[in-house]
C-alpha cells in the first residue's frame, strides 16, 4: 500500500500543469493545418533524441482496411519478426514467437498499458481471441523492450491502439455460408471534448477446430465493444478514458477430432483513466488502469474457469532540455491476481497475487546534428523475484540518404502466477523462489534511401535467454547450467512507392536454438514475401485498390499432435486478395483468403483455413 500511496502522490505533483496554447487557433473539423486533436503514439521511457532508437513498425487503419482483415493474426502474419501458430482457424489459441523466443516473451499493450492474461500457466496473451474491428492501428516493437515496457517484453511487444478514429463509418462483409462481420463507428466531436464509440461482431460457422476441413464445424462468435472519450480541462492538458469489451465463444476439439460438447467462453474487459499534458518541450502522461479476464471452458458438463485482474498506475515525463539533451523519467505500479481451476483428466490450479514497482529514466544526447545517443534504465521491484534491473544503450546516425544505428539492451521475464503458486494432479506445486528470466540483445540495422521512391532496410539481431525457467521433476525452476537459449537472426526489406503503388519485399533468416542446439520448435528459420497496393486506373471499371499479400513460412520442427514425437513440417504459400472499389460514396470489397487453397496445419494436428471469398461494404459518413 505505501508503494501505492507514493506512486499517487508523485503523479500529482508532476501534474499541476498549465500550459499555453490557443484553441482559437485551431479546427475541430481538422479542414485547416491546426487540428484541436492531434493523435499521437506515445512510447514509455523516451524523449526527443532517445526516441530514435526504438525499433517500431506501424500497421494503420488504412493498411488494415485494405488488407482485409478480420482478426489480429490476419495483420501480424504480414510482420517478418513474428510467427504465428493457432490452434485450428479464426477463434482458436493461437501463440506467437517474435524473433525465435517464446510465446511468453512478447508483452501485449492496448494504448500502452500491458494486457497479458496472468491465469494462463505461462502468463501470455491468446491473439485467437482478438479481432480486429475497433483498432485503430497496431505498433511492433521487435527485440527486446523490457526498459520501455517491462517484463515479458524479450522478445518483443505489440501494442493495440483503439484511439484516434474520428470517420464515422459502418462495414459488412460476409461469405455464402452467411458467415460475417459487422463493424459501427460513430464519433461526437463538441467545443472541447469528443466521444468515439465503436463495435463489431463476428460469426462463423464453419470452421474446423481439429482434424481436416472435412470434419464436423465448429462455431465461432466475437462482440466487441470500445468507448474512448477526452476532455481537454486546458489548451493541451487532457483528460482521457478508454474502456474495451470483447467476448469471444468458440467451440474446440479436444483431444480428438468431431468432438461436440466442448466450447470456450473468453471474456475480457480494459479500462483506462489519464492526464496527458504537452508543451513544446515536455510532455506529461499519467495513467490508472484495470485488466480483467474471465474465461470458462465447458467439457461436455465438466467446467474449467480462469480469471485474472490488474490494476496499475503509471506516469511519464519526457523534456527537451535543449539542442543537445533530453531526458525522461518515470514509475509504474502494478498488481496482478489470478486463479484458475481445470477440473478435466489433468486437473490443475492456482490462486495468487503479486505486485511489482517499477522506476525508470532515458537519456538523449544529440551529438552532432545527426548523431544521436541513448542511454535507458529501469528498475523493477517484484514481490517474488525482487530487484532486477535493465538497460540499453543505443547510438543513431544519419549521413545523407544512409542511417544506422547500434544497441545493446537487456531484458527479463518475471514468474507467472502458475509458476509461483500453481498445483496439478502429477505433484507439482509452485515454487516461490523462482527469479525472473533475462536476456542480452545486440542490434544492428541499416537504412538507405536510394531516392524518394526506393529505399532499403536490414536489421541484424543475436540474443541470448539465461536463467531460463523449465519444467524438472515435477517443478519449475531456474536453470543454472550456463547454457543459454540462442536466438539470431537477419531481416531486410525493400519498399518502392509512388503515387499509385506500393511494394514492399521482406525475407528473414533465423536461428533459434535449444541449450542443446537443437532447433526449438515451431520457429521456420526462412520467411519471405511481398505486400503489393496498387491504384489502378481501367477505362471500362474505373479506379479500383488491388491489395495482395504473399509469405513464405520456411519448412520447421513441431511435436506431433499424437504421439507427441518431433516432426518436420513442409513449408507454406500463403496469399491473400483484397479488391476494393468506390461506388457512390460505398467502398465494395471483394476479398479472397488463402488464394492458392494451401491445405496445412500449424501446429500439427490443427487445420488452418482453406479459400475463403468474402464480399464486403463499408461507408463513412
Amino acid at each position: 500500500m505505501m508503494r501505492l500511496i507514493l506512486i499517487i502522490s508523485y503523479i500529482l505533483f508532476f501534474n499541476n500543469i498549465v500550459l499555453s496554447a490557443n484553441l482559437n487557433n485551431c479546427s475541430w473539423d481538422n479542414k485547416d493545418e491546426i487540428p484541436c486533436l492531434e493523435i499521437t503514439s506515445f512510447i514509455s521511457n523516451s524523449s526527443e533524441y532517445s526516441k530514435s532508437s526504438v525499433n517500431k513498425i506501424v500497421i494503420n487503419k488504412k493498411q488494415i482496411i485494405e488488407s482485409g482483415a478480420i482478426d489480429l493474426i490476419d495483420v501480424l502474419n504480414t510482420v517478418p519478426d513474428i510467427n504465428i501458430t493457432q490452434s485450428g482457424p479464426r477463434g482458436q489459441q493461437a501463440s506467437m514467437f517474435m524473433r525465435g523466443t517464446g510465446s511468453n516473451h512478447t508483452l501485449v499493450m492496448i494504448n500502452g498499458v500491458p494486457i497479458n492474461d496472468q491465469s494462463t500457466t505461462q502468463g501470455l496473451h491468446d491473439f485467437g481471441v482478438d479481432f480486429i474491428q475497433t483498432v485503430q492501428q497496431i505498433e511492433v516493437y521487435p527485440g527486446s523492450s523490457a526498459t520501455h515496457f517491462g517484463t515479458n517484453a524479450i522478445g518483443g511487444a505489440v501494442n493495440i491502439i483503439l484511439t484516434g478514429d474520428y470517420k464515422n463509418s459502418i462495414s459488412l462483409s460476409g461469405d455464402e455460408y452467411s458467415n460475417y462481420d459487422l463493424f459501427g463507428n460513430k464519433t461526437f466531436v463538441y467545443d472541447d471534448s469528443s466521444l468515439n464509440l465503436k463495435i463489431g461482431t463476428v460469426n462463423n460457422e464453419t470452421t474446423n477446430a481439429r482434424g481436416s476441413v472435412d470434419d464436423e464445424k465448429d462455431s465461432v462468435k466475437n462482440y466487441t465493444a470500445n468507448i474512448n472519450y477526452e476532455k481537454y480541462i486546458k489548451p493541451n492538458f487532457r483528460y482521457y478514458n478508454t474502456t474495451y469489451l470483447r467476448q469471444t465463444i468458440a467451440e474446440y476439439d479436444g483431444s480428438v477430432t468431431n468432438q461436440t460438447g466442448y466450447e470456450g467462453d473468453n471474456k475480457m474487459g480494459s479500462f483506462h483513466f489519464g492526464l496527458e499534458s504537452i508543451k513544446q518541450k515536455q510532455n506529461q502522461n499519467s495513467i490508472i488502469y484495470y485488466t480483467i479476464y474471465d474465461r470458462e471452458y465447458d467439457e461436455r458438463g465438466t467446467i474449467d474457469r480462469y480469471e485474472s485482474e490488474v490494476v496499475g498506475i503509471k506516469y511519464d515525463l519526457s523534456k527537451t532540455l535543449n539542442d543537445h539533451l533530453s531526458f525522461g523519467l518515470g514509475s509504474e505500479y502494478k498488481y496482478d491476481w489470478g486463479s484458475f481451476n481445470n477440473n478435466g483428466s489433468y486437473s490443475a490450479s492456482t490462486k495468487g497475487n503479486v505486485d511489482n514497482l517499477a522506476i525508470y529514466s532515458n537519456l538523449g544526447i544529440n551529438i552532432l546534428n545527426n548523431t544521436n545517443l541513448s542511454f535507458f534504465l529501469r528498475n523493477d521491484d517484484h514481490k517474488q523475484s525482487g530487484d532486477n534491473s535493465t538497460y540499453k544503450v543505443s547510438l543513431n546516425q544519419k549521413i545523407k540518404k544512409l542511417e544506422f544505428g547500434l544497441s545493446r539492451m537487456s531484458g527479463l521475464r518475471n514468474p507467472t502466477l502458475y509458476e509461483l503458486y500453481g498445483t496439478d494432479n502429477f505433484g507439482y506445486s509452485g515454487n516461490r523462489n523462482l527469479k525472473a528470466e533475462k536476456s542480452i540483445s545486440n542490434e544492428l540495422y541499416i537504412n538507405y534511401f536510394l531516392n524518394n521512391k526506393l529505399s532499403f532496410r536490414s536489421s541484424l539481431f543475436r540474443s541470448n535467454i539465461n536463467n531460463n525457467i523449465e519444467y524438472v521433476s515435477n517443478k519449475y525452476v531456474n536453470d543454472n547450467d550456463n547454457v543459454d537459449l540462442n536466438q539470431s537472426g537477419i531481416n531486410g526489406n525493400i519498399l518502392y512507392k509512388n503515387k499509385d503503388t506500393k511494394i514492399n519485399f521482406f525475407t528473414s533468416f533465423l536461428s533459434s536454438k535449444k541449450e542443446n542446439s537443437a532447433d526449438q520448435l515451431r520457429r521456420p528459420e526462412k520467411t519471405y514475401g511481398v505486400d503489393l497496393n496498387q491504384n489502378i486506373k481501367m477505362n471500362f471499371l474505373g479506379n479500383f485498390n488491388l491489395n495482395a499479400n504473399y509469405k513464405h513460412y520456411g519448412k520447421h520442427f513441431d511435436t506431433h499432435s499424437s504421439n507427441f514425437s518431433t516432426i518436420e513440417m513442409d513449408s507454406t504459400d500463403i496469399i491473400d486478395l483484397s479488391i476494393s472499389k468506390k461506388i457512390s460514396n460505398y467502398d465494395l470489397s471483394l476479398n479472397i483468403d488463402n488464394l492458392l487453397n494451401e491445405i496445412y496445419q500449424r501446429p500439427h494436428g490443427y487445420p488452418q483455413n482453406d479459400r475463403q471469398i468474402r464480399f464486403g461494404f463499408r461507408k463513412e459518413f
